[in-house]
């Protein structure tokens, strides 16, 4: 055993050459065989993650010589320096950032009194000092040596990342297994990116889990990065290795402002503010029951026709993510009618939602692609609380008060048209191509209940029918009715969407919305 690592410090000639063995040990304190292991299934060291994250030669560390505090089962036979997590600040694209990372080579990366601390104090620094925080998590969990000792700092830590919260962008990267309040503290971030290979989050350690022990499935079936973005919505962003996770994060930060009291950052591009979006008219289909690509909509008119988008496998009948416009960062929210006819259902709800409060947060304008025939019907929907996920939508955009933007390109139905970014809920600009359709349903479903006594006495039901529903679309299938009511501030030709947007965007970027003061809403989670 390292004297180092009993912590009895070697005594050197000088004390330049104490501190300098000292900091040679706080470099690699983990277990050999495990960074061995790490380094076989090219995954790197916790040091090596944040040094690979960052610009060159900007890290700054803390606490390296911290060590962990227990002496029981066996615990002061080993007290590495660090207790487990590499810690501090430096740059990335040269923007400060506070960061840490879990070194799974000590205790399992497994979080004990000292190691919480140790991430609560750069939390703290990242939200005095206004700084983004990025976490790289690697841990199994709490440390079960030390006891209610871990968990009583665990949840100091936890209390601080809830305060960070909307002050300062966060951004976990899972890049090993986590588990426990691990995983807790990590999906409290704004972002949660998952390693394709290594990543893996789990409520209760995979140890402990029947399904797992008996053999039934596998750590990957349950908690892998495939489940966590298409099935739980944990993980907004998957990585094919860890070098792919880095240029995410940094791809993220390039929209984001540090803090909540400053502007995102303006990326200026070659893209002509009134570009004509060529062959949009084209991309959308006359029949409103015909299915096509929002996202392929919303490239067009976005600058450089490039979005990054966010959960792109979870609840995919909604389409999240960042832009630009007019070289602004935008958070862009789209109804994908190429899957379930563009129905909102409870996790389209939720995904949108929680999309469009972090947009809020961090003082970037929303626009809003409505191509919506209402929510999802059904029991599966009715009993999961389809009503309860869906007020959360509908809260999000009234509560917004960054700019809000929206195009109706098609089907604006009922409740959903109003959850979608409507001008009732207090969005700033309101368009709609001449194909929009705003109205309680569509033509077909409305005749069946207004006429359903005339279509039951009819001699020719089908052509009555046809004909009622020709005459219901003549008064309430096209914009101009909304238009009429100041419901719309305008319509116009697909090919005119990125000029009106851009348009009215430039105004509203000093908008100031001043909210009365209270604690906070009561949004129906």
């Amino acid at each position: 055993m390292n004297r180092l690592a009993l912590g009895r410090f070697v005594t050197g000639s000088t004390p330049s050459e104490d501190l300098d063995a000292i900091r040679h040990e706080a470099q690699s304190p983990g277990d050999r065989s495990v960074i061995k292991e790490l380094r076989e299934s090219g995954a790197r060291t916790a040091r090596e993650r944040i040094t690979g994250m960052l610009d060159y030669g900007t890290f700054v560390e803390v606490d390296a010589f911290v060590r962990h505090r227990s002496g029981d089962h066996g615990m002061h036979m080993h007290t590495p320096l660090g207790d487990g997590v590499v810690a501090g600040h430096g740059m990335i694209d040269g923007r400060r950032v506070v960061c840490f990372s879990q070194d799974y080579s000590v205790f399992s990366g497994t979080m004990g009194e000292m190691h919480a601390k140790k991430i609560t104090k750069v939390v703290e620094f990242a939200e005095k000092s206004r700084l983004p925080i990025i976490g790289i998590w690697d841990g199994d969990g709490q440390r079960a040596h030390e006891g209610v000792t871990s968990l009583g700092s665990t949840g100091e830590l936890l209390d601080s990342l809830v305060s960070c919260s909307g002050r300062v962008p966060m951004i976990s990267i899972v890049l090993g297994t986590v588990s426990g309040t691990s995983a807790l503290a990590a999906s409290l971030s704004d972002f949660v990116i998952l390693d394709q290979n290594r990543g893996r989050m789990f409520m209760r350690s995979p140890y402990v889990i029947p399904e797992i022990v008996e053999g039934e499935i596998d750590e990957d079936t349950l908690g892998g990065a495939g489940h966590h973005a298409s099935r739980s919505g944990v993980a907004c962003m998957v990585s094919g290795s860890e070098n792919g996770a880095f240029d995410m994060v940094a791809e993220i930060l390039s929209f984001l402002p540090d803090h909540t009291l400053s502007d995102p950052p303006v990326l200026r591009s070659g893209d002509k503010w009134d570009r004509r979006c060529k062959g949009l008219e084209k991309l959308v289909p006359p029949d409103s029951d015909r299915p096509y690509d929002m996202r392929k909509v919303i490239s067009q008119v976005v600058d450089g026709k490039r979005i990054l988008e966010l959960f792109p496998s979870y609840a995919e009948n909604v389409v999240v993510g960042f832009a630009r416009l007019d070289g602004h960062p935008v958070g862009v929210v789209g109804s994908q009618p190429a899957v379930l006819a563009g129905c909102l259902d409870i996790d389209a709800s939720v995904k949108a939602a929680r999309f469009i409060r972090t947009c809020d947060c961090f003082n970037i304008p929303v626009i809003t692609f409505v191509d919506v025939p209402g929510f999802l019907p059904g029991t599966v929907q009715e009993w999961g609380g389809i009503i309860r996920h869906g007020a959360k939508l509908l809260y999000a955009y009234a509560e917004a008060t960054v700019p809000k933007l929206t195009v109706v390109t098609r089907k604006a139905y009922g409740g959903a048209y109003l959850a979608m970014s409507c001008k009732h809920l207090g969005s700033d600009y309101n368009v709609a191509w001449p194909t929009g359709e705003l109205a309680v349903m569509g033509a077909e479903g409305a005749v069946k209940i207004i006429h359903r006594a005339e279509l039951a006495e009819s001699t020719d039901t089908e052509g009555t029918y046809a004909e009622l529903v020709k005459e219901y679309r003549g008064k309430f299938g096209d914009p101009y009715v909304a238009a009429k009511h100041g419901w719309l501030d305008d319509v116009i030709e697909p090919y005119e969407t990125r000029r009106a947007l851009v348009g009215a965007l430039r105004p509203l970027l000093s908008k100031r919305e001043m909210v009365p003061p209270k604690k906070h809403g009561n949004i129906p989670l």
